[in-house]
This record gives structure tokens, sequence and C-alpha cells, in this order.
């Protein structure tokens, strides 16, 4: 963004706001038809919310960042390169996969496969690049989807940098040249570049290209400190993610060895309690004990390093037990095998009845258990990208931020991908990626991390916040539908007053938009998409709240390569359709009553006008669901001698799997070949139907 629209955009937003302010006052004061609270006020906190998220666009705008061009990317970085895939087609990991090979800067190419399928093995080594699928110390553990299967790879490489491609994004060969010179500067833990979608129609009837996030938005986060991770696309530092990693389990430790201690301690106390009416020859053991958890506690509180915390209280347990009977070797915390031998009395000589002495043993052992914070039912004890969040990219960005590294967003289109075909697939994503937001918005509210700058707290929380629109459209809709039909009017004003009020602000914002906004496509389709799929975003959001407060699992569900529906889409928005409907009912039923002298005429017009824009936003949800696939309009852009490559690959794959031929093929028996193929730097990419921009 140049200095002159830089200015343009930060007078209209300051107008923007002004006006905002000055309506959303108005309407506070002297507007609310307190008669009818109940449709009026859920009205007028939509719109104070609509201007709250005008506030925090027009500052992300603010501070749009132009960069200048990247430093040549210095030699001697060890890179490796890692293909993210699950379940989907053989053929299009492989595409992306050959592509990653051949970019031209030094690296190593990896396959992360998490549905550990031998043939893409197979194939992997045919093609000379690695593969890496999850070890037996997973099994019946959390995996954690995409987060856990790149946390696994990290541990099984040694690059100093890490870039991640989704199974469908095949980078161009100058990727890697065009980004890593920002790692120059050591405080720079990712770089961000834009998500391209090749087989989009120009029309982009499901709003999937978002030109206006990659582009005006993050470079506006950029600006201020806050561009985010978008999980594909992005070369990571991992210096950076390991030490995110261990500060988040150092974190954690600590929250849990002082919950732990606190716990313990209450436990002894009531176990006291109870002996000295029950036996109180056993107290000295149950005193000793709690004197050691209190000891523990005031070495927590001078910050002692936690192992040795648990080792000096495991020791003075079992210094404890010198007065208890001995107990069964298999106590899970290793009490027992560090007790004195023979430790079987109490301090007058006499011994303690069996169920006593296990009583005692088995709540040491569980104080134990619980403080031992190394002990873990993960397969990993550290997890650099963040596990908590089916959004683990967002996540990981701003803990990232918070512990004080920086990023970039390289805003140069330098990776091609696919989008999805079909609405019901559409939909299923963005409910992915509005949840895990949400999830993220409830556990780590970006106002409440430490570490974070005013600025970044807003970036991320503009982001969250926007999915909460979902609430405020079904109030814009049901709206206009009770006074056109039951006569209730959510707010006393003259229409003429009112719109000298509400167009200065509805027009401000318009401008503001469309001027940051320039040279990003689908504005409008944005705008539409954004108040159409509201069901998605009230679901999103209430899915992400159930996750947090009661502990709901939240699936990943990985986003279809592959068209998954024939046909039109219409179940997969019927609640649009249903509204949709609702919606020219409720017109008609509102000019009968105008035409019978039952509603005013102003309010009827000025409700109609309502719903004619409700109408126009809603109608981007029929169309995606009318939309069947591209067809010829999109070209594929992957060099044919790639598409060749790995067709012939996975052919090779199949029949070597195939466990009826005499000659069935081993690939343990080949070497892995992780040799990089250079190409000339002077290859013709991307095709004439590619159109990256310039930084």
């Amino acid at each position: 963004m140049g200095s002159s629209r830089l200015a343009a955009v930060r007078l209209l937003a300051v107008v923007a706001v002004a006006f905002g302010l000055v309506y959303i006052g108005w309407r506070w004061t002297g507007t609310v038809a307190w008669d009818a609270w109940w449709v009026a006020v859920p009205l007028v906190l939509a719109e104070t919310y609509s201007l709250g998220e005008t506030v925090l666009y027009a500052l992300t705008m603010w501070n749009a960042r132009r960069r200048a061009p990247a430093p040549p990317a210095p030699e001697g970085l060890s890179v490796d390169v890692f293909v993210t895939t699950y379940n989907e087609p053989v053929d299009l990991v492989l595409r992306t996969a050959i592509a990653a090979r051949d970019m031209t800067y030094p690296h190593a190419t990896w396959i992360l496969d998490d549905g550990n399928r031998p043939e893409l093995e197979v194939a992997a080594s045919r093609v000379g690049v690695g593969y890496i699928t999850r070890g037996p110390e997973w099994e019946g553990r959390p995996r954690f989807a995409k987060a856990g299967n790149v946390n696994n790879a990290l541990f099984r490489t040694s690059g100093d940098l890490v870039a991640i491609l989704d199974a469908d994004q095949v980078p161009e060969p100058r990727f890697l040249d065009r980004v890593l010179g920002y790692f120059e500067d050591e405080e720079v833990a990712f770089v961000q570049t834009p998500q391209h979608f090749w087989n989009v129609p120009p029309s982009d009837p499901l709003g999937t290209q978002a030109e206006l996030f990659y582009g005006p938005i993050q470079q506006g986060k950029d600006g201020w400190g806050a561009a985010f991770f978008c999980g594909s696309n992005a070369v990571l530092r991992r210096e950076a993610l390991m030490a995110l990693g261990l500060t988040r389990f150092s974190r954690d430790a600590r929250g849990a060895m002082r919950a732990a201690l606190r716990a313990g301690r209450s436990r002894l106390q009531d176990l006291l309690s109870q002996l000295a009416v029950r036996e109180p020859a056993a107290m000295p053991v149950a005193e000793q004990a709690l004197a050691a958890v209190r000891r523990a506690e005031g070495q927590f509180r001078r910050g002692d390093v936690l192992a040795e915390i648990t080792g000096e209280l495991r020791s003075a347990f079992a210094a404890a037990l010198v007065h208890a009977p001995g107990a069964p070797s298999a106590s899970g915390t290793g009490v027992v095998a560090v007790a004195p031998a023979g430790a079987t009395g109490t301090p007058g000589g006499g011994a303690l009845p069996e169920d006593v002495a296990g009583e005692l043993l088995a709540e040491l052992d569980g104080v134990l258990e619980r403080v031992d914070v190394a002990r873990t039912d993960q397969a990993l004890t550290i997890n650099p990208l963040d596990t908590t969040t089916i959004t683990e990219d967002m996540a990981t960005a701003m803990h990232l931020h918070a512990m004080g590294w920086t990023s970039v967003y390289h805003h140069e289109v330098l990776v091609h991908g696919l989008a999805p075909e079909d609405v019901g697939t559409a939909l299923s994503q963005r409910l992915r990626w509005a949840t895990g937001s949400m999830q993220v918005f409830f556990r780590d509210n970006p106002l409440l991390v430490r570490g974070l700058s005013l600025a970044q707290r807003l970036m991320y929380l503009g982001t969250m916040t926007s999915y909460l629109s979902g609430f405020a459209a079904l109030v814009y809709l049901a709206a206009p539908v009770l006074f056109l039909t039951l006569g209730v009017f959510p707010l006393h004003a003259d229409p003429a007053l009112f719109f000298l009020h509400f167009l200065p602000f509805f027009v401000a914002c318009q401008l503001l938009f469309q001027v940051s906004g320039r040279g990003s496509r689908g504005l409008w389709r944005g705008q539409q998409m954004s108040f159409a799929l509201f069901p998605t975003w009230i679901a999103a959001t209430l899915s992400g709240a159930s996750a947090v407060f009661l502990g709901r699992h939240v699936a990943f569900s990985v986003t279809s390569k592959t068209k998954q529906a024939t046909g039109t889409g219409y179940r997969h928005v019927l609640p649009q359709v249903v509204v949709t409907v609702v919606l020219l009912v409720a017109c008609a039923v509102g000019v009968a009553r105008m035409l019978a002298g039952e509603a005013s005429a102003p309010a009827t017009f000025l409700t109609l006008g309502w719903v004619a824009v409700d109408l126009a936003l809603l109608s981007a949800a029929l169309r995606a669901a009318r939309y069947t696939g591209p067809g010829d309009s999109v070209t594929d852009p992957t060099p044919p001698s790639v598409a060749l490559l790995a067709a012939q690959a996975v052919g090779d794959a199949l029949d070597s799997n195939d466990d009826t031929s005499p000659t069935a093929f081993d690939p343990t028996e080949v070497p892995l070949d992780l040799t990089v193929r250079h190409v000339p730097r002077s290859s013709p990419w991307p095709p004439s139907s590619a159109h990256p921009s310039s930084p």
C-alpha cells in the first residue's frame, strides 16, 4: 500500500469511526424501543458489535505495511520441507513433493504421511524424497491431527528452518529463494506467504480466494508485528518452535505442580484427621509426608527446578515409610523402591495394620503421581506446534509473538493450491477454521496472553471476534421480519433522522473497505459470505465454547482435495434457504399490512429496504449451492513433467505393492535418495494463467 493510499485509508478510518460513534451514541440515547426491549436491545447490541469490528478493521489498515524485497537468501542454511498429508490422493501428494524437491535452494524434502500408506512410502522413495510417519509411541495416545504430525517430524529432522506445505500446495522453484533472506534477522520466527488457489474461477462463487486477507489485512497485521502463520506456504525457524514448546511445557508443568501440591496437601490433611480417630499410631507417617509437601511448596515458590522438587519429595515420602509396613513392589510411583528395607514398624515398635499401611502408600503414591509432571500420556513431552486447538497455526503464531519473536508477511504468490469445489466441503473447511479460532478465543484470549503488545492483542482479537458476526446477522435478519409480520419496530425514530445518522456511517465504512482493499478481487463476495454463513459462525462459536468449557472433543476434518458432491448443494445451506423464504413472505405480509393501514408506510419502506440488503447478502449462499465446479475455466499450473513423474511413481508403487507379484517391492531395500534436484532459475514459472503479485 503506497503512502498516498495509506493516507486516504487513515482519513477514511477516522471518518468511519467518528460517524459510527455518533450513530451508536444516538441509537443508545434516543431511539431504543424499550417497550419491545427483547428485540430492540439485541439490535442495538448487534450494531454496537458492528462498530467494534469497524474500529478493529480500521486499526488493522492504519498501519498496513508494504515491505521492501527480501534480502537474497543466504548460503548455508539447512532447510527441511514438510509436505503434510493424511488421506489425500497419492498422485496429488507426489505432485507437491516433486515440486518441493525441485526448489532451487538446497534442502531436504519430506512427506509427512499421517495415513501410513505403504504405496506412498514406495512412491516417495522412487521420486527421491524422504518419508516420515508416526512410530509406535503414538499408539493409543492423542494424535493432535496436523499439529501432531508436524511435531513428530520436527523431532526426526534437524534443519535450521522448516517449510510447511499442505498436500495440495505446489510451490514454485523460487519459493525458498524469495523468503529465506528474512531469516538473517535472528528474531524472525516465521515468514508467511499468500495462499492462492488455481482452480477457482474469476467469479469465485464459494468465496475461497481470500485476496483481502492475503493482502491488505495480512499487511496491516504485519505492520503491527502480528502477521499470522496460516498453516501452509510458510517457513519457520526451528529454534523458535522448540523454544515455544519448552516454554509451554515449563509453564504447564509449573501450573500442574502447583495444583498437585495444593491438592496433595489437602488430601494429606484430611488423611491426618481420619488417622487421629482410626489409627493414631500411623499419624507420624502422615505428618512427615505433610511436612514434605509443605517444603516442596516452599521450593516451588522459590523457583527450584521441578525435577529436583519431585525427587526430594519422593525421598521424603520414602523416609516417612520407615514407620509403615512394607508394601508390594507394584506401587506406581517407586516410593517403595527407595524406602529402607524392612521398614515395617511404628516409632513405638508396633506394626501398623495392613489396611492402614496400604491406605498410606496409596495416598503417597497418588500425590507423587500428580506431582511428577514429567509423566505424560502423550507421545511427545514437548509439542512445538500448539496442540490445544484445531487451528494450531494461529495459536502457535500468537504464542511466538508473546515470547518476543517477530514475523513477516511476504506478499507474493509463490505456491499454488486447490480450493474446495463444492459448497459442502467449503463450509466444512470454514467451520474448522472458525471453531479453532473460537477455541483460542475462549482458552487463550489474546487480551489475557502475557507478552503481547496492545496492537498484537487487538490484531488477534479482530480475527477471532469476526466469527461472532453470526449472532449479529441473526438479529439483522429477525428484526425486519418481526416488524413486517407483527408490527414490532425495534427503534423509535423518524426515518429521515435515521438516514441522516446511519448513511454517513454506512457510506464511510464502504469507502474504507473499497479503498483499503483496492486491487483485491472479491470484496463484495467477501462481505456477502461473512453475512450469509451466519449458521456456520454460530455453530463454530458454540462448538469452540463447548470444547473449552465442557471438555467436548472437536474433530479435525481434513479438507477434501477432490469434489465430494454432484449436482447442487442446497441441503448444505438449508438455513439460508429457509431464511430467504421467510424474508420474502414477511415482505408480502408487510406490504399487505401497510395497504390495510395497519403499519406506517415510511417504516415499512425502510424495512423493505433493509430486507433487500439482507437478501442481497444471503444470495451468495444460494449461488454457492448451485456451483458445480470450475469446469474448463481454469488451467492446472502443475508442469506436465511433474504430473507425469508423479503418475509414473504412483504406478510403480502400486505395482511394487502387489502381493501377487513374484517380485514384490520392499521399500526398505531402496536407498533413500534425498539429493536436491536443481532446476534452472530461468525456468518459466508461473504459467501465464497465474498472477502473483510483487512485494
